[in-house]
């Protein structure tokens, strides 16, 4: 790849491994190359980079685990003038799991288009970003986060979820503890219009500690470094439904925006 000169917090600039125009620095300063840079520039989903299922993908998938009311499908999935769309609509859907759906959605994932195939890209440390824009509609469940390249969570980093709301953000990390009983530590902030406008949710993912910021300004900071993941994780972001609550029957679709996602290491 090209080296492309990039803007520092203080103006300055520096080489990253990029083929995409300049971007910021990441917020916690130092020594960085990019590894992902993605503008969802054209009309199609680079599939290079993103498939647009779970890695238990059999003609669309969901996440059995939190009763979510969504199938995911691929058509749900859309890019137009740089942004990415998940659209969530209320519209029945037969799973391959012999279940009906109420509702179908979309998400993208850098793992793999089936159980046995490779992720497409993994990563161990570095700083994730996303500038995120959450629908204003009661009963969605966005979320931007990274499970691990092995298919079986915990651990599980959170970067940004909106559970039951749209006014405060929550930041998880879930481990398991030697016992094996699982546990995680949250973290939230608000209250803040976060339909309003796109935010910047971030992530410092070191060995020894893990910092979440919500537009370049830190909010929760773990340092215990048996909370800490220390595997090959892929980087998701999805638009579920019905957790914790149903959407009231005068919502029948919502949308989460993407601008932008970027992934530094050192």
């Amino acid at each position: 790849m090209a080296a492309t000169a990039c803007a520092g917090p203080a103006g300055g600039t520096r080489a990253a491994e990029t083929t995409g125009a300049a971007v910021p620095m990441p917020t916690p300063p130092g020594s960085w190359r990019i590894v992902l840079d993605e503008d969802f520039d054209g009309t199609e989903l680079d599939d290079r980079t993103w498939t647009t299922c779970y890695d238990w993908n059999k003609d669309g998938c969901t996440n059995s685990g939190n009763d979510e009311l969504q199938w995911y499908l691929p058509e749900q999935v859309s890019v137009r003038d740089g942004e990415l769309t998940l659209t969530a609509e209320r519209r029945e859907t037969e799973g391959s799991d012999d279940r009906t759906y109420p509702w179908t959605s979309g998400m993208i994932s850098t793992g793999r288009d089936d159980w046995y195939d490779e992720p497409r890209r993994t990563f161990t440390y570095g700083y994730f970003e996303a500038a995120i824009r959450i629908p204003s509609e009661a009963g969605m469940f966005p979320a931007f986060w990274m499970m691990p390249a092995s298919k079986f969570t915990p651990p599980e980093i959170d970067i940004m979820e909106f559970l039951d709301t749209t006014q405060q953000v929550s930041m998880y990390v879930h481990w398991i503890e030697p016992d094996d009983d699982e546990e995680r530590q949250k973290g939230t902030y608000g209250p803040v219009d976060f339909p309003d406008r796109f935010h910047v949710f971030g992530l410092l993912w070191e060995p020894d500690k893990l910092v979440w910021y919500v537009d370049n300004v830190e909010r929760l900071r773990v340092t215990e470094t048996e909370r800490i993941p220390d595997v090959p994780m892929e980087v998701l972001l999805n638009l579920a439904v019905g957790v914790p609550n149903e959407p009231p029957d005068t919502v029948d679709t919502a949308r989460m925006h993407v601008d932008w996602v970027r992934v530094w290491q050192r």
